[in-house]
């Protein structure tokens, strides 16, 4: 089997490639650059000639602008790539008549959940352009399935971390300061909760989705194997780098950050349908992308 993967170059795709690839399964990789098939998933002929040409049983879309900041100063260019993107990639899989396509939305449909854990039945409450535009593209998606019969699946992550991540991401930001025993600064006391995993418990998720007829039509909640707060989840840092760094508990930042964000899914159905179960656990997966930071540095 191969996988068409876009969002390559990214920390999740670039995770996924080597899980794949360790299990037999072959990936043709697409970004912006970086590889032998580059191109903008906007540009139709791109999609509908090159990456058409080449050959793939399913396609992992993760492909998007994740940058809220960024989101938020541009939507115009949100909705372009996030959505734009999306279709196109649709459309792709209804003409090569994949087995499977996997759309990569968020758990940002979901906004601040009003009760946890958040199960794929609860309410969206997107509240930026990216968290709206992920609401599209699940639409779109379920309209390709509903009307075209395309084999669609959907996954809605919350906090992935791992290796090749960005340096101003919350892990990386910890664990670099803890292998410096630089102080930490927690705003809001760290009392955010959420549910991290590594990358390569995704990419176990989307190849059980790829295997399994059951996912079709389906959108999956996903995180780790429980929810961890801010705080605790530096305190695990701390403690796997042995490090000296103080930890200090600030007030929020603004008036809009007093109530904690407390959001982590329910992975019941994971589970039950698919038969999941975790690749790496948090204090592994922590342990893993370490190693990958002491190494880069």
């Amino acid at each position: 089997m191969k996988l068409l993967l876009t969002g390559a170059s990214g920390m999740v795709g670039k995770n996924l490639k080597s899980y794949m690839e360790s299990k037999g399964v072959g990936v043709v990789p697409t970004d912006l650059s970086g590889w032998d098939l580059s191109g903008d998933l906007l540009d139709r002929r791109f999609v509908f000639e090159k990456l058409y040409s080449a050959e793939f049983d399913a396609i992992v879309h993760l492909a998007a602008i994740t940058d809220l900041k960024k989101t938020i100063e541009d939507p115009h260019l949100c909705f372009d790539v996030n959505c734009g993107g999306t279709l196109n990639m649709l459309e792709l899989a209804r003409r090569k008549k994949v087995k499977r396509i996997i759309c990569a939305s968020s758990a940002n449909v979901f906004g601040a959940p009003r009760k946890n854990p958040v199960t794929e039945d609860s309410p969206f409450d997107p509240r930026v352009p990216y968290d709206y535009s992920k609401v599209v593209c699940e639409s779109l998606a379920m309209g390709f399935f509903r009307s075209q019969g395309v084999p669609v699946s959907i996954t809605r992550s919350w906090l992935l971390f791992g290796e090749y991540d960005q340096p101003n991401r919350a892990t990386i930001r910890f664990i670099r300061a803890c292998l410096k025993d630089e102080p930490l600064t927690l705003f809001n006391g760290g009392r955010d909760t959420t549910s991290p995993s590594h990358a390569v418990n995704y990419a176990k998720l989307a190849l059980s989705i790829v295997d399994n007829e059951k996912a079709v039509g389906q959108a999956f909640n996903f995180g780790g194997e429980r929810a961890v707060s801010i705080k605790e989840l530096a305190e695990t840092v701390k403690r796997l780098t042995g490090s000296k760094s103080e930890l200090t508990l600030a007030p929020p930042r603004s008036e809009l950050e007093k109530d904690p964000q407390i959001s982590y899914p329910s992975i019941d159905k994971v589970r039950s349908l698919l038969g999941y179960s975790h690749e790496l656990t948090l204090e592994q997966g922590l342990a893993r992308t370490i190693e990958w930071v002491k190494s880069q540095n």
